[in-house]
């Protein structure tokens, strides 16, 4: 591919991205804006692992010098 079409491709590319806008969900924005957390209740699906390697993470910590 020559110089001109690759240039020629770039600038289309950029304009594409320049002009173009995707459907903003306000409400999202609003929720994460407004810092509220959600109202329904979300397990953790990892606390289980981090209550079992906690002890492990402890140790660590101490035998690390830094």
């Amino acid at each position: 591919m020559g110089r001109g079409r690759q240039k020629a491709k770039a600038t289309r590319q950029a304009r594409d991205m320049k002009y173009f806008s995707p459907a903003t969900d306000l409400a999202a924005l609003e929720r994460e804006l407004s810092g509220k957390k959600p109202d329904r209740e979300e397990s953790n699906e990892y606390a289980e692992y981090a209550e079992k390697y906690n002890a492990y993470d402890d140790e660590y910590d101490e035998d690390s010098s830094y």
